[in-house]
């Protein structure tokens, strides 16, 4: 679904989200991206292989990651939005913080991507109301460090759409107009393998509630589990799961996901625009 979001373009297909993980620590790319330069200059090459936007973030949120400090997360970000933006790029900042998400819009970015749907934050909802910027909001229910105890459900899709639902009225309550409001299922926080693909498999119910869906599965957990080696059972490592993530995306696309968010874009760019012309070819 590709609703009209405040202050963005409107994509005739489903979007390209990629990822510029300025951390030491996260899972699949931890370090790389560390220096400011070298984070512009992978965002820029993100761009030209395909990317509608670029997310930065500062703080990694694989389970079991310990928290950075403001200081530090702000230290990583600002210079990497900064010129970024000032390059012409449609920049999102992934955070949990009111003042870094604040800090992130006035140095130029245009969306918000909160992995905790502004429970982290209680200052978060103020910030994005204010700005009137795009704000995602992923399904979220504690911090990475014990996450994957938290991963008990009756029925995960029925109950992702409800604690979503929660939240977009808690949202709506304090402020943020539903026009700036993007759903996230949250794959693989606070959720096993089997709770991935069945919200993957149920994305309809998600779209159903008539916002625009950002499907983040690039390079996880649950896609390594599912190429593991059969003889020995090891995981595919996670950078050899971008095949893997293309196809999530092509499937995703025809769910009518708004945007994927991915670390390899130039398969992922190729897919959904196929995806596109497929859906067109079908409609002439």
């Amino acid at each position: 679904m590709n609703n009209p979001l405040p202050g963005f373009p409107h994509f005739d297909r489903c979007a390209v989200m990629g990822v510029v993980n300025v951390t030491p620590d996260s899972f699949s790319d931890g370090g790389q991206w560390l220096d400011p330069d070298a984070a512009v200059a992978h965002g820029l090459d993100l761009v030209a292989r395909g990317a509608d936007l670029v997310d930065v973030g500062g703080e990694s949120t694989r389970p079991g990651s310990q928290r950075v400090t403001e200081a530090e997360e702000l230290r990583r970000v600002l210079p990497v939005v900064r010129q970024l933006a000032a390059a012409g790029v449609l920049v999102s900042v992934d955070t949990m913080r009111a003042v870094v998400a604040e800090r992130a819009l006035m140095a130029g970015a245009v969306l918000v991507n909160d992995v905790s749907g502004g429970l982290a934050d209680p200052a978060m909802a103020a910030v994005v109301a204010e700005h009137g910027a795009p704000f995602v909001v992923m399904h979220w229910r504690g911090q990475s460090v014990d996450m994957e105890r938290r991963a008990v459900y009756d029925d995960v899709v029925a109950d992702v759409v409800a604690e979503l639902t929660t939240r977009i009225e808690a949202l709506l309550a304090a402020g943020v107009k539903e026009e700036q409001l993007i759903l996230d299922p949250g794959l693989g926080f606070a959720k096993t393998s089997e709770h991935n693909w069945s919200l993957l498999a149920g994305l309809d119910a998600l779209t159903a509630l008539g916002r625009p869906v950002l499907v983040a599965a690039s390079r996880k957990r649950f896609l390594g589990t599912l190429l593991a080696d059969p003889e020995t059972g090891q995981l595919r490592p996670a950078r050899q799961r971008d095949d893997a993530t293309a196809a999530i995306s092509v499937l995703s696309a025809r769910a009518g996901a708004w945007a994927v968010r991915v670390h390899d874009v130039a398969g992922t760019a190729d897919a959904v625009r196929v995806v596109a012309a497929w859906r067109a070819a079908g409609t002439s």
